[in-house]
């Protein structure tokens, strides 16, 4: 089916908290068998993470909800010989390994992408870290506000007197997640197969800035903080209305005379600090102000659709249950309703992939997996009997 092109592709999920879990989701939500690869009697450091205290104790946290929905989940140990005997006879059968622990370690657990090639010479190796397999800064531990700052992020984001500022979300994750996917895609359309792929979160993340780091590069420009301002045109940027923020992006000429019309201001459209692009660029505080005199006086939602209407780009500045419960959002089935989630005791809502295959969204059937729910499964169809299974149990290998 159009929206399960990786049927038959199984993907072993060796990662932990979000860069890899997201890049496997993305992955589970397009069709392939994900098995969620933990260790035994912890999972996933993302079980424990999360909003709600309760959920977290019982091992199923939100931050693990959020990006293993389809999975199915092995607990192994992978110290102990008969936990990478099993890993290996998984690799056999699978097409893709995904994993994000730090540089080395693999390779000192006897399961580094030699060994494993070795056991499948057609399999594709994804290491995700945050700076990379080698460089000086290859072994560093890399959390995502690390990243954010090591790669610039930061320093481009916040107001442009104040301190630099983290994104909002975990952006350089996120990101680095992606770009796995993208790049695991990629592979799989290869003939024959077989790959070592090496994603950094900080080179996904710079990879991602092209216009911030292009204005250096070749305009020689250093890159600042512009606050909630567009830097290549005015009026463009984030207004105060009698409510709230509303974005406009009034890039072209003609849109911001339409704009200045619209908001009864034509009087600026003849002002000479407000003539061309570049003096509006330069003036852009005080256009801003002038402005905000008439935006100031009705709803941000308002001047949204009417501005939208006339063709001038604009949107409030929603909050995430704002967006969440927009009909552009719902009628979308962007969002997932579990109703039996194990573990959680409660329907749980989760997000789905963010595209459409010839109008239908991709997505998984079953809910995020309890630790080590599949183990026995899982064994099983790699020709464990019952008893080496129990004894495996019962011996702590998974």
């Amino acid at each position: 089916m159009a929206t399960d092109p990786l049927a038959g592709i199984t993907v072993l999920d060796l990662t932990n908290v979000l860069a890899g879990p997201f890049a496997c989701h993305q992955l589970a939500h397009l069709g392939a068998d994900v098995i969620k690869v933990e260790a035994v009697g912890r999972g996933d450091l993302a079980r424990n993470l999360g909003a709600d205290p309760e959920l977290s104790a019982r091992g199923m946290g939100i931050s693990f909800l959020a990006q293993n929905a389809g999975k199915r989940s092995i607990t192994l140990n992978l110290k102990d010989a008969r936990g990478k005997d099993v890993l290996k006879r998984l690799v056999r059968t699978a097409d893709v390994l995904v994993e994000n622990f730090r540089p080395g370690v693999m390779d000192r657990l006897g399961l580094g992408y030699g060994a494993l090639k070795a056991e499948n010479p057609n399999l594709i190796y994804c290491a995700i870290s945050g700076f990379g397999q080698t460089g000086p800064w290859a072994d560093r531990p890399a959390y995502d506000q690390i990243v954010q700052g090591a790669s610039g992020v930061m320093s481009v984001t916040g107001e442009a007197d104040g301190t630099p500022t983290r994104v909002g979300y975990p952006l350089a994750d996120t990101v680095g997640g992606l770009t796995a996917a993208m790049t695991i895609c990629a592979a799989l359309n290869a003939n024959p197969r077989g790959a070592f792929i090496d994603v950094p979160m900080v080179d996904s993340v710079l990879a991602t800035m092209g216009w911030v780091v292009s204005n250096h590069l070749i305009g020689r420009v250093m890159p600042e903080r512009q606050g909630n301002e567009n830097p290549t045109s005015a009026p463009s940027g984030a207004f105060q209305c009698a409510d709230g923020l509303l974005n406009i992006a009034a890039n072209k000429d003609e849109q911001w005379q339409v704009l200045a019309r619209h908001l009864g201001r034509t009087d600026l459209l003849d002002h000479p600090d407000y003539a061309t692009r570049e003096d509006r660029k330069r003036n852009r505080l005080r256009l801003r102000a002038e402005l905000e005199t008439v935006l100031t006086t009705r709803p941000a939602g308002a001047w949204a659709e009417e501005l939208n209407a006339i063709g001038v780009p604009a949107g409030a500045v929603m909050t995430v249950p704002e967006v969440l419960a927009h009909p552009q959002i719902t009628e979308r089935d962007l969002l997932a309703r579990f109703k039996h989630a194990p573990g959680v005791g409660r329907a749980i809502d989760v997000m789905r992939i963010g595209a459409l295959i010839d109008g239908a969204r991709p997505s998984v059937a079953t809910p995020p997996p309890a630790l080590g729910a599949n183990s026995a499964d899982i064994l099983g169809g790699l020709g464990y009997s019952d008893q080496e299974i129990d004894r495996l149990r019962a011996e702590g290998v998974t």
